[in-house]
């Protein structure tokens, strides 16, 4: 027998082990990662959180997750990481987050990763969070691994830029409120569209609309070209103030907060009075207008409930739950209820096409768990609940569980609008008149519909000359109609009109 053949039975066991071994340390090692961060991008070491998120989309991993197409990421927090440093992530690393399961059960074969840090602890936002930094994106293998994927975060996601015109200005303020509540510099932002005559008529002093974007907008979405051209016989012309409701935790929705601070009050006090000055806006509540969607829905309502005589009217269309006895169809104050399961154990959905759930509250909140501060539900902590002892709102309910804190649930009485409508309705009527407009789709994507259909009875149960409009057929994306907003601008107009002759324009 050549030698070069020769039969070696214990080389063939120890290959076999050798195989063996490799093939467990390869299933492993996919499900083990390197982060690193380059000292040119963040000089100094940095505590917060680290994720990896993992896409087979198109686009770059840090762009999601979604909330109706979520996929697979984790996050680790780090303290003093330094630059340099590499940070291991695995299925054994203490602390690891993970969605929508545990790390070493995914199968990440053919997706494509991506780190991000979060450097900017003030933004909602992860992946494109001004300041945050990222790595490129790379392809995970499947089969034999022969190294660890390494990720080296070595840029930054660019500062957000506006570009005025003629027609659409910038607007900054800082707030010395909220600047003193945080310990740091914070304010309000804002895009200010002018009206066609505002240049020819420089003497000319205009009413204000001031308009909230929902969750996850902000000043510079959807802004126009031009002007927008006011057609009416009364010849009104609007200033439009496109306003920033984004804050660490969402949307901040222009309340007083533990957590988020005095917004409501920097806004009435500090922001308005500016913004009036720098823009010949007439400093009149008749000449104030509020509107909003979705969460921004809840604000401009918000608003016009706590500011009575601040604004001339509010027209907020499917707003956030403006009755907590149905918080998208959980009524948090009925003892024992669970924002997880219904009294029947089922599932609680939390958002339908059609009539057809197709996200539910469980694996959405676990979800939030892993995505840190900026999330949809986390947001709503953030203004209804009560500080804890390390500085984070209380949760509503237990996340693992799912389980109401009755004292928590207590606590958001003071934001329920209901609520606070009807507990102090003798002192707001007289303020309120003709200044509520409501307009929710039946088929509310949120089953946000439930709520504002408990508001509308009890505005017609205290004789309240609100409009409280259920439209049929319609859901969170399609309400807003261009006819809706004609109608929602002609309004405005006539309630401009109405008391425009004891609104006294200062020179």
């Amino acid at each position: 027998m050549n030698p070069r053949f020769r039969f070696y039975p214990q080389l063939l066991v120890c290959t076999l082990l050798i195989c063996c071994g490799h093939s467990e340390n390869t299933k492993a090692a996919e499900h083990h990662f390197q982060v690193s961060f380059l000292k040119s991008i963040h000089p100094e070491p940095f505590t917060g959180r680290v994720y990896l998120i993992f896409t087979k989309s198109n686009r770059e991993p840090r762009f999601g997750p979604s909330w109706f197409q979520p996929e697979s990421f984790i996050a680790q927090d780090v303290t003093n990481w330094q630059p340099g440093e590499l940070l291991e992530l695995g299925p054994e690393t203490k602390g690891l987050l993970s969605y929508p399961k545990p790390l070493a059960e995914m199968d990440l074969a053919g997706y494509h990763a991506q780190a991000v840090a979060r450097f900017n602890s003030t933004d909602p936002k992860i992946g494109t969070a001004p300041g945050n930094g990222f790595s490129p994106a790379r392809q995970l293998s499947g089969g034999l691994v022969a190294n660890i994927p390494s990720f080296t975060i070595d840029q930054l996601v660019p500062k957000k830029t506006f570009t005025e015109t003629q027609w659409i200005k910038y607007f900054k303020l800082r707030s010395p409120l909220l600047s003193k509540f945080h310990e740091q510099e914070t304010g309000f932002e804002a895009s200010v569209i002018l009206p066609q005559s505002y240049y020819q008529q420089p003497q000319r002093k205009y009413p204000v609309i001031y308009s909230i974007p929902g969750f996850g907008g902000d000043h510079q979405r959807n802004l126009p070209q031009a002007p927008i051209a006011e057609q009416n016989s009364g010849g009104v012309e609007f200033i439009r103030v496109l306003l920033n409701p984004q804050c660490r935790w969402g949307h901040h929705v222009f309340a007083d907060s533990a957590t988020n601070g005095p917004v409501g009050k920097a806004f009435i006090t500090e922001f308005l009075p500016e913004l009036e000055k720098a823009f010949r806006a007439i400093p009149h509540s008749r000449a104030r207008f509020l509107t909003g969607h979705s969460s921004g829905g809840w604000s401009s309502l918000w608003l016009q409930v706590t500011y009575p005589t601040v604004f001339g009217g509010t027209w907020s269309t499917a707003p956030d739950p403006v009755d907590f006895r149905d918080f998208q169809q959980i009524n948090i104050y009925e003892p024992g209820s669970n924002v997880y399961r219904d009294a029947g154990n089922q599932l609680r959905p939390i958002a339908r096409r059609g009539n057809q759930p197709i996200l539910w509250f469980e694996p959405f909140a676990k979800m939030e768990q892993v995505l840190g501060p900026g999330g949809q539900l986390r947001s709503f902590e953030a203004v209804f609940s009560p500080r804890g002892a390390d500085g984070e709102p209380l949760k509503l309910y237990d996340w693992e569980t799912g389980a109401i804190n009755k004292e928590v649930a207590e606590a958001w009485k003071a934001y329920d609008i209901r609520l606070v409508l009807e507990s102090n309705w003798k002192q707001l009527a007289p303020e309120l008149a003709g200044k509520i407009h409501v307009f929710m789709g039946d088929q509310d994507t949120f089953y946000l519909n439930g709520a504002t259909q408990l508001l509308k009875q009890t505005l017609e149960q205290l004789d309240a000359d609100a409009v409280v409009e259920i439209h049929q057929g319609k859901n969170h994306s399609n309400l807003l109609t261009r006819e809706l907003m004609l109608r929602i601008r002609a309004e405005m107009v006539q309630a401009f009109l109405n008391y425009q002759a004891e609104i006294q324009p200062a020179d």
